[in-house]
């Protein structure tokens, strides 16, 4: 389906590979931002190059270098990973459209993420590590132009860090930016990105590559 107006949020195929849309930049010829669901890789992108994907029961599809299953019926419990797909968040609440958080616990239904967005049971659908049965896989838009190792080599990310497991960024951090030889401090964050001192905004999954990124300091060390 091809996209008429783009919206932060929104499942897209871009290249063959699911993507989501990060933000959109109306300004530049390649206005629309990506990233890639099974590595957070980004990429820019206009509207005329991806195609719009509306995730339903059963999809299957890899994200962050595991792969998932969307369950409508199926209870959450604590750990649990969850996609919001009709988003109606509160006030103090922050979250959009396909937003995926981590439970930290549930009552009747109702979640409490690690991100402490409070989720109604009717705004999200669960994810389920794996593969089920009956399940359709919506990494691809066509698995025909697939090279013969891709398909086996995206499902061996399963080696790839968490980002759960990993020290979350904090403003006061002290980061090394590898490829400009630049050291620069977090001076203001939101739930996705991180804006250093000298102006440059970041996504957050991009400061966990060791080959772009390295942390200097921890503010919160001394604590």
């Amino acid at each position: 389906m091809k996209l008429i107006q783009v919206r932060k949020g929104q499942f897209v195929y871009y290249n063959n590979e699911l993507h989501k849309v990060y933000s959109v930049k109306a300004m530049f010829k390649k206005s629309v931002h990506l990233y890639r669901l099974k590595d957070m890789q980004q990429v820019l992108s206009k509207a005329s190059d991806i195609q719009l994907y509306k995730p339903k029961n059963l999809d299957s599809f890899i994200f962050y270098g595991k792969r998932y299953t969307i369950d409508q019926n199926k209870k959450p419990e604590a750990g649990d990973y969850i996609l919001i797909v009709k988003p109606a968040p509160d006030f103090l609440d922050h979250y959009s459209l396909n937003e995926i958080e981590k439970v930290d616990n549930v009552e009747d239904g109702n979640v409490v993420t690690t991100r402490d967005n409070g989720v109604k049971h009717n705004e999200y659908v669960l994810m389920v590590p794996g593969k089920m049965d009956n399940s359709q896989d919506i990494s691809y838009l066509d698995k025909s132009l697939l090279s013969p190792n891709q398909q086996a080599d995206d499902e061996a990310l399963e080696n790839m860090p968490t980002i759960d497991t990993q020290v979350k960024p904090v403003v006061g951090d002290i980061f090394l930016d590898i490829e400009e030889k630049t050291k620069a401090m977090i001076v203001a964050m939101t739930d996705d990105e991180v804006v250093f001192g000298h102006g440059v905004t970041v996504h957050v999954t991009k400061l966990m590559d060791e080959d772009k990124f390295s942390l200097i300091y921890r503010s919160e060390e001394d604590l």
